[in-house]
């Protein structure tokens, strides 16, 4: 990379990230309020987006969409997951950190972390002045953000509009995307982000490879980590012992979209090995029979 990149735009979107990450730190633990976490990780991406954009300020036409893109998905996932908070209440994920600091503190370091990671491709892209014409690596990265994030924003909706649903209290959502993948925002979100990273390869040399890091972390955090882990174990716990739901979980695709029958015609192996039906996402499930 060259001198600019590394001394300037990565050190100076670190510094940026956690001291905006820093700033929501301290109004959650003086406040203990915790409604604005997902939206200070959304917007941050936004800040990196346009700072670094409008700090080089050389306004190539790649730079302008990359960014556009993360600004257009940054807005409407934050908005949509402060809006969805402040109508359920209190984020339930922080019931065992308002009153342990250090916890806290690792959180919003590792969100901090997320953010700076998964931005390298449009921070790389914003900080080089190489601008070879659109190619077809660009066009394909588009489609796929287009793709994943109409993904993300359809199956969120769908849910809201599931949860909202007094009939439906109690229940897992299984309807439209719901039915065919278990997590089908997690897969607009990695799909999306993928997309970015293939659209900034034109202008990448060298070590500017390495932003490749960005989509590899987010895919194997919400794989591993903090994504569909926890949501199986939460899901399983409430509904493990309901016949329908087993029937559910066995016959729909943890992530990759696939109509049921299809899914469910595959061999274990083949689940396992590329369509991520890990046993660990099981191992909260009781056994059948039991209460």
């Amino acid at each position: 990379m060259g001198t600019v990149l590394d001394s300037h735009f990565l050190a100076l979107t670190a510094i940026v990230t956690v001291g905006y990450q820093l700033l929501f730190f301290v109004i959650t633990a003086l406040l203990k309020f915790d409604k604005v976490t997902d939206f200070a990780g959304s917007t941050n991406f936004i800040i990196l987006a346009v700072l670094t954009l409008v700090l080089k300020g050389t306004w190539h036409f790649r730079q302008v969409v990359l960014s556009f893109l993360v600004v257009t998905w940054g807005l409407r996932l934050g908005l949509f997951l402060l809006l969805r908070i402040l109508q359920w209440g209190e984020d339930r994920r922080f019931d065992e950190m308002r009153s342990n600091l250090g916890k806290l503190a690792v959180f919003w370091i590792f969100q901090a972390v997320w953010v700076w990671t998964v931005s390298l491709p449009v921070t790389v892209v914003n900080g080089i002045d190489r601008d070879p014409s659109v190619q077809a690596a660009d066009i394909i990265g588009w489609i796929m953000w287009s793709v994943g994030v109409s993904f993300e924003a359809t199956a969120d909706q769908q849910k809201l509009t599931f949860k909202n649903a007094p009939e439906n209290r109690g229940k897992w959502c299984n309807v439209g995307l719901w039915n065919i993948s278990r997590h089908p925002n997690y897969f607009g979100e990695i799909l999306l982000w993928w997309g970015i990273f293939v659209a900034s390869t034109p202008v990448l040399e060298g070590s500017e490879w390495l932003v490749i890091l960005g989509p590899i972390f987010l895919t194997l955090l919400l794989l591993f980590v903090s994504g569909i882990p926890l949501l199986e174990q939460s899901a399983d716990k409430k509904f493990g012992n309901v016949a329908a739901y087993r029937v559910y979980k066995r016959t729909t695709s943890p992530l990759i979209p696939l109509p049921p029958a299809v899914y469910r015609s595959l061999p274990s192996w083949f689940k396992s090995v590329l369509l991520f039906e890990f046993p660990f996402y099981s191992r909260n499930l009781p056994e059948e029979g039991s209460t």
